[in-house]
């Protein structure tokens, strides 16, 4: 459609809806399983370690076909292209439900990755390409859903539906939000002829060092803090391969005249530093999502259902924000919402730091809420931003990369926290059994009150009481070292989001054309 028309017709908004559906339904796919993995890996008999293969399955695959779906449109026609991958990611999930086996998990949750991955960037691309300028910002409000809502009640839901039912649900409650999407876009979307002649010109060496590249990157940040890193082999090997192959990929793209990812888009300054700032709340987003419900578990001994109640107050107060954010880019510029958004992220995160013992669900509901109000005022205004300048002809290019970028530095920041967690729980316990002996007649006063209260308890067993707590206290400082981490990375994204312009305008002086 042309973007010089006043409004679109309701067909393109029926594409646009149904589109947004599936990028929301993918999004939440990557995350309503976090809250349920103890009950699959016991159900599978599967350790913890092979159980975490269920969460990187999918990843891995969704990660490598997202850069692939502009391409793949070409020569399947986009409405082939989306009702196929969504037939495959409906199939694939009641597979999933069906699991036999660890293994027959795993592989039907590559191909759900592989059938979920094209649903976000091309939301995004239909956004762009069917709605005039006017309507953009309504458009991009239905696509946060998937990119800012989705993760945070993901967690709620899965927890919820497990409690309540079982695990299986999780997995088959995508059955009827997939035949919504798939009449919506059959309706919607032109038929048009398949051009299988672009297999023969295709990059195949472009295809070939990207996937490699991205798959054993994202295993190397998926694996990297439970096989201690460059202690092991296996992920020296996967860390070459990935920094080697995406090398070679970055070579081949800027060197050929029809590259299968336009990575010359980067140089466009706001282009650029909207991805970084991208980057910057996909870490922000998927990181406070994924220290959250840990420190819940693993410190306050939380369910999955509790963690889920808790979760919900940085989920459900979008539903009534999103919509809201379109009127608001009438008069305030995308930059300073964005900005807004930020500092109300970064200052929420901040919060957590000042954690103690007894910081459970309920001191965790001011920082949720405030966090609730930032993150719609990013999305939206910054996918704004970032495609303010693209041409038509670079649009899935450009849509492949910024929500590839999210996606990944989300997995960084996941792999980054577990090491923080993980590491700074062992220095912080060292330091503190250093900083006993200053302290002696307390430890003696703690013996004694343990004595009178639990006389029962032999002084080998006060001891380790006191060592547990100990423990304790020294992982709630790795939480909260964590949470710092998080709301540094959340201040970069504010000043990306600065930087995606020479001059400070925030407020409109006219309408959006």
């Amino acid at each position: 459609m042309s973007q010089g028309i006043e409004r679109a017709s309701r067909r393109n908004w029926l594409a646009v809806y149904g589109a947004a559906l599936g990028a929301f339904i993918a999004v939440l796919d990557i995350q309503i399983i976090n809250a349920s993995l103890a009950d699959i890996q016991g159900a599978l008999s599967a350790s913890v370690e092979e159980g975490s293969w269920i969460s990187t399955a999918y990843m891995i695959a969704e990660i490598v076909m997202i850069p692939l779906s502009g391409w793949l449109v070409q020569v399947l026609s986009l409405r082939t292209y989306m009702r196929f991958t969504i037939v495959l990611f409906v199939a694939a999930s009641m597979l999933c439900g069906l699991a036999w086996s660890l293994e027959s998990m795993i592989l039907f949750r590559v191909l759900q990755g592989i059938g979920a991955a094209p649903l976000i960037p091309l939301a995004f691309s239909l956004v762009r390409l069917r709605l005039p300028a006017s309507d953009q910002a309504k458009g991009m409000a239905l696509f946060s859903f998937s990119a800012v809502f989705a993760p945070a009640i993901g967690p709620s839901l899965g927890g919820w539906l497990t409690e309540t039912f079982s695990w299986h649900l999780i997995f088959y409650i995508n059955l009827v939000p997939g035949v919504i999407m798939f009449l919506m876009l059959s309706a919607s979307l032109d038929k048009e002829p398949m051009q299988l002649n672009k297999l023969r010109e295709a990059d195949w060496l472009g295809i070939f060092t990207l996937s490699l590249g991205l798959a054993t990157l994202e295993y190397f940040l998926e694996e990297g803090n439970r096989k201690d890193w460059f202690g092991s082999e296996i992920i020296v090997w996967t860390a070459l391969i990935a920094a080697v192959s995406l090398v070679a990929f970055t070579w081949l793209q800027l060197t050929r005249e029809r590259p299968l990812l336009n990575l010359r888009l980067l140089g466009q300054r706001q282009f650029l530093m909207a991805t970084l700032a991208n980057m910057g709340l996909g870490l922000g987003l998927y990181g406070s999502v994924y220290i959250l419900p840990l420190y819940l578990s693993q410190v306050q001994g939380y369910n999955s259902l509790q963690i889920g109640e808790v979760l919900m107050w940085g989920g459900m107060p979008q539903l009534l924000l999103i919509p809201m954010v379109p009127r608001l880019m009438k008069r305030v510029s995308p930059r300073l919402m964005a900005s807004l958004g930020f500092i109300l992220m970064a200052f929420s995160v901040y919060l957590n730091t000042t954690m103690t013992g007894d910081y459970a669900g309920d001191q965790f509901r001011m920082s949720l809420l405030i966090r609730a109000l930032g993150q719609p005022f990013i999305m939206i205004p910054l996918s704004m931003l970032a495609m303010e300048k693209i041409m038509p002809k670079d649009v899935p290019s450009a849509s492949s990369l910024f929500n590839t970028s999210r996606n990944l530095s989300g997995a960084i920041g996941i792999a980054l926290l577990a090491t923080i967690i993980q590491r700074h729980s062992t220095l912080h316990a060292a330091r503190l059994s250093e900083t006993l002996p200053m302290y002696g007649d307390l430890i003696q006063q703690r013996l004694d009150t343990l004595s009178a209260v639990m006389p029962q308890l032999s002084f080998q067993q006060q001891v380790g009481l006191i060592a547990r707590q100990l423990t304790e206290q020294a992982t709630i400082m790795a939480y909260a070292d964590a949470f710092y981490i998080v709301a540094f990375i959340l201040v970069l994204g504010l000043v990306a989001t600065a930087l995606t312009s020479n001059r400070f305008v925030w407020l409109r002086t006219s309408k959006m054309k």
